[in-house]
């Protein structure tokens, strides 16, 4: 039996469930993941970004090679994830991957975060596991390319049909679709929520992270990807926060940015990969109406 969860903290080791334990080890959220790649060049391509953006001590893709060949070397595994974006991405990926294949799958998803649990709550959850239904990989199938797709009009038409099968995979993609530059603003809900935290007082990473975690519904992001986010918006050509000693702070510009009275993407440019789709340039086609609850072009 083979357990497979979203990371190290998940103390599955110790649940009493038997196996061994693999953490899906990817920021799928962050990065190209573009769709006409197989496992192989995946890899790489996910190596590539990694070892750049979120680097560890050893080379991404031999991790995701190790990664991916323990999945395959089992017969039986059991998906243990949560509810938010980070989560539900791997769910989907590791579905799709498994689809087909003999292995037995089972899942435990719940709307509760693994990390904080104790191994006796963790057990908690074992008798609540089910096997993957035919409906369940179908939409992972359906889900995982549409993420992947360069037209990001793929996941909204996924998201007019039955996603029920997967219940909180709704929400996780409309997480992911308010990455998207702002219609008017041109930012991400990242930025802004960085943006508003700094003007609130909070002006460290640490302080940054937390406040970022606090205007989440589902917490998806960890500190390594939101210092990204923050470095964006500090070392663009027209910064929105400006650094000194460790201390952020909310430029003139990042005011009127969040006011939308100018467009960070127009003054700045972007270069943003969100799935399959490759943001890049200063006239961006795909926006997020907050107000409409879409995507839209401008």
């Amino acid at each position: 039996m083979l357990h497979v969860t979203n990371g190290t903290s998940v103390s599955l080791a110790s649940a009493g469930v038997g196996g061994e334990v693999l953490a899906w080890l990817d920021v799928l959220h962050e990065g190209p993941v573009p769709d006409g790649l197989d496992a192989v060049e995946l890899r790489r391509v996910r190596g590539i970004f990694l070892d750049a953006e979120l680097p560890g001590d050893t080379p991404a893709e031999l991790e995701l090679a190790r990664r991916d060949a323990t999945l395959s070397a089992y017969e039986e595994i059991t998906l243990w994830f949560e509810h938010d974006l980070f989560d539900q991405l791997q769910l989907i990926q590791i579905l799709d991957r498994v689809q087909g294949s003999a292995t037995q799958v089972g899942l435990i998803c719940t709307d509760r975060y693994l990390g904080p649990m104790s191994s006796t709550e963790l057990a908690s959850l074992w008798p609540a596991r089910h096997t993957v239904s035919e409906s369940e990989f179908d939409l992972a199938e359906a889900a995982w390319h549409a993420f992947r797709a360069p037209d990001p009009v793929a996941i909204e038409a996924l998201l007019a049909r039955d996603t029920s099968a997967l219940p909180f995979l709704a929400g996780a993609l409309r997480r992911h679709l308010q990455q998207f530059p702002a219609v008017a603003s041109g930012l991400a809900r990242t930025e802004r929520q960085i943006l508003q935290a700094s003007l609130q007082g909070r002006h460290t990473l640490a302080s940054l992270f937390a406040a970022d975690q606090r205007m989440e519904e589902r917490i998806f992001m960890g500190d390594a990807s939101l210092r990204r986010w923050v470095s964006g918006l500090a070392e663009c050509r027209h910064p929105l926060l400006a650094v000194e000693g460790g201390v952020y702070r909310v430029t003139s510009l990042g005011r009127e940015a969040l006011a939308g009275s100018v467009d960070h993407v127009r003054l700045n440019g972007i270069n943003r990969w969100l799935g399959g789709v490759h943001l890049i340039g200063n006239d961006v086609l795909w926006r997020w109406d907050e107000g409409a609850g879409r995507l839209c072009r401008k």
